[in-house]
């Protein structure tokens, strides 16, 4: 397998004869996926979207792919082609659009619907075009064709990439579920066509290579929803993506057979579902579907509540729940079904959820307990069955985590592709296709931009490092005004302390060790404001570590007068 022990320096220049690629995310995670490919002085892009912050980034709203690769070259932009409506493929579009609004923008009726309402809330008016499948585009240099897959949204879509260089076949985020819920399959016809045609490099969904045999159908979470729709003796409260419009149709059916009225909660699930709704997409039982505010008006045993925070967002709706901070309050005996795959990063989230609606003394059930949630991505199986349909002359799996990068590798290998022409790169890592054959030849700067409040790549590493001290240490400030020309301390040292220990009175003993370190530093002449603050910070640091065992901010503050 094309992959190397360190990662590679700069790239040369591009070729005028080679289709350049370059991942700007979605490699080595679950999330954030954008492809960047550039042949003959245009970029084309695949997919734009956001990875969620996991516990070590405190404070973090989003993060988004490192855009510093296209400075200077936005006008190259020929268009964005979006795979399907999911927050990871799509959550950064309006970031990039602040850049150059004009972008064309290729999906799906239903992707183009999803982002152009979140264009709406940033005030953006895109271009967009509607792709089908089978329909064929030109953008610049870029002959696209566009192929049907199934996914855990409706109208999602493969792209088959024509150039000079070569032909590149992205499948987006697949399955191959043979009983979808809208009748809509991977169009393998579709696959083994553009096979015999020559797919020089596999761009394959790497999230379920690791899991042997097939995905479970779709179609087998209805029955179970219906059997725990009838046991349930109050609430019934659903969790799951904002955009997953088969488990809110399931949901709708089963609450109409057991004569359960369903209200929405969380603006992005409300949103989503009228847009799916008002398309055709999500089909709702007549008089099923209620607003929130009618809920306090039914028994409980007529209520089903559809909401997100299948994750453990902490803003999302069902986290708001278990900690007691939203209008619906959890009680003894109402049920709770998490209709998700925990994404990984986020178990720790999902699992203090859980216990906190425990706590409440609701049921919850989920995946480990109950069939309740089948995965969107392809397994083993159905990858052989693509590279044995497609035979691809290489391969480049994309979307997953590295042990899942190496995992659809291997099945690659398995099927027959050379070693040597499955290429396994991280995210920055330049590929070039040339005469039908990829090769890394550098690597680009490829750092996570962090999305918090209104702030967009102001935070930095070491900020969230100080986010994490803050969060785990606490801090200690001291104050001191010291007189330069006389040399000596006028007031202080003032020592305040947060998360360190349980009363401030624990600092007397070091109090007159660091007033002595000050005025020890006066008499030899020091008189900046920095170089006293340090003496502090050296003074009370090794202090806090031997006596107390930790390792808190410290926040020296010098006045000279």
């Amino acid at each position: 397998m094309t992959t190397l022990p360190v990662e590679p320096g700069e790239p040369p220049a591009v070729d005028s004869e080679a289709l350049r690629i370059v991942a700007l995310g979605g490699l080595g995670e679950v999330g954030r996926n954008m492809t960047v490919f550039e042949y003959r002085g245009k970029i084309l892009i695949v997919d734009c979207g956001v990875l969620f912050p996991e516990e070590e980034q405190p404070g973090v709203d989003l993060i988004l792919p490192d855009f510093s690769y296209l400075e200077g070259r936005f006008d190259d932009i020929v268009g964005i082609v979006l795979t399907h409506g999911h927050e990871d493929h799509i959550g950064a579009v309006p970031y990039l659009l602040r850049r150059r609004a004009n972008i064309p923008l290729l999906g799906s009726t239903l992707t183009l619907a999803l982002i152009e309402a979140k264009l709406k809330e940033h005030r953006i008016r895109a271009t967009t075009r509607v792709v089908r499948e089978d329909d064929v585009d030109r953008l610049g240099p870029f002959d696209l064709e566009f192929v049907a897959v199934n996914h855990s949204i409706p109208d999602a879509l493969a792209v088959f990439i024509r150039t000079g260089a070569g032909n590149v076949l992205h499948t987006g985020d697949f399955k191959m579920d043979q009983l979808p819920l809208d009748r809509r399959i991977t169009d393998l016809r579709a696959f083994a066509r553009l096979g015999e045609e020559g797919v020089d490099l596999f761009l394959t969904d790497s999230t379920n290579a690791d899991v042997p045999g097939f995905t479970a159908p779709e179609k087998g979470i209805g029955p179970v929803l219906e059997t725990l729709f009838g046991t349930a003796d109050r609430r019934i409260i659903v969790a799951s993506f904002a955009s997953h419009v088969h488990r809110v149709q399931q949901v709708l059916e089963a609450a109409s057979a057991h004569g359960r009225k369903v209200a929405l909660v969380g603006r992005s699930m409300v949103r989503n579902m009228k847009i799916a709704q008002d398309l055709g997409y999500l089909h709702v039982p007549r008089n099923v579907l209620i607003d929130l505010r009618e809920v306090d008006k039914l028994p409980d045993d007529q209520v089903v509540l559809m909401c997100t925070g299948s994750q453990g967002e902490p803003m999302a709706a069902l986290s708001r729940m278990a900690s007691g901070d939203h209008r619906i309050e959890v009680g003894e005996g109402d049920t709770v079904i998490l209709a998700s795959s925990l994404i990984p990063g986020n178990e720790n989230a999902v699992f203090r959820v859980i216990n906190g609606l425990m706590r409440l003394g609701a049921n919850v059930i989920h995946k480990g307990t109950a069939k309740v949630h089948v995965s969107g991505h392809a397994s083993a199986g159905e990858l052989l069955y693509c590279y044995n349909i497609v035979r691809p002359r290489g391969v480049m799996p994309v979307h997953g985590e590295w042990r899942h990068l190496l995992a659809n590798a291997q099945l690659a290998v398995d099927t027959g592709v050379p070693e040597d022409s499955v290429v396994l790169a991280e995210n920055g890592w330049v590929v070039d296709l040339k005469s039908g054959r990829a090769e890394v030849v550098g690597a680009v700067d490829c750092d996570y931009i962090f999305v918090d409040g209104s702030s967009v790549g102001e935070i930095t590493e070491d900020d969230l490092k100080d986010r994490r001290i803050l969060a785990g240490e606490g801090f200690v400030s001291i104050f001191t005004t010291v007189d330069a020309k006389r040399r000596e301390i006028v007031a202080g040292p003032v020592i305040h302390a947060r998360g360190v220990a349980e009363d401030d009175s624990v600092f007397d003993s070091i109090r007159p060790k660091i007033a002595s370190a000050v005025q020890e530093a006066l008499e030899n002449g020091t008189q900046d404001e920095h170089r006293l603050q340090q003496v502090i910070r050296r003074t009370i640091g090794r202090w806090v570590s031997s006596k107390l065992r930790r390792r808190p901010m410290i926040v020296p503050m010098v006045v000279v007068v």
